[in-house]
């Protein structure tokens, strides 16, 4: 009788080596490298997709999904504004000024606008700062109250822009 080989798998001497394997996508099962699904989960044999068509798809699906939002946010803004914008009252107090704007809502949808006020004297340069207004119907004017501290308790002539979304 002649001795087996150790180092051969299935020898007497040494246990054999299973074949590498990687867990099914489904159900997790063992599968031979190469194939994503064991044959209880695909009995046909059919082929997968390619990672290359699998993240085709999502890509696509994703820029499909951004462009819907950009359209939608679009028309949830469309025709509101412009709004001119003016300062009606300056009020000294103790954290800063007590400012009531003006605003018109020019446009044929009711919205909100941002407001940026600034010091005349400075032109905005240093320092500005920004109110949201309330809602405004199309074609309504109102006036808000707004506490600005960026300038200081001292009475000062101020400017508005209210931008349009």
């Amino acid at each position: 009788m002649t001795p087996r080989n150790p180092s051969v798998p299935g020898s007497a001497a040494g246990p054999a080596t299973p074949a590498p394997t990687h867990p099914c996508a489904r159900c997790g099962g063992p599968v031979a490298p190469g194939i994503g699904l064991c044959e209880r989960c695909n009995p046909l044999g059919l082929r997968d997709s390619a990672s290359s068509q699998v993240h085709g798809t999502v890509f696509v699906t994703v820029a499909i999904a951004i462009v819907i939002l950009f359209v939608l946010a679009r028309l949830s803004i469309a025709g509101s504004g412009p709004f001119p914008a003016a300062i009606s009252a300056v009020t000294p107090t103790a954290d800063g000024l007590a400012v009531t704007v003006t605003v018109t809502n020019e446009g044929s949808s009711a919205g909100q606008t941002t407001c940026r006020i600034v010091d005349v004297a400075d032109r905005g340069v240093s320092r500005s700062a920004f109110v949201l207004s309330p809602r405004i119907e199309p074609g309504q004017t109102i006036g808000f109250p707004a506490v600005v501290t960026e300038f200081g308790p001292e009475a000062r002539e101020l400017a508005v822009t209210c931008r349009t979304p």
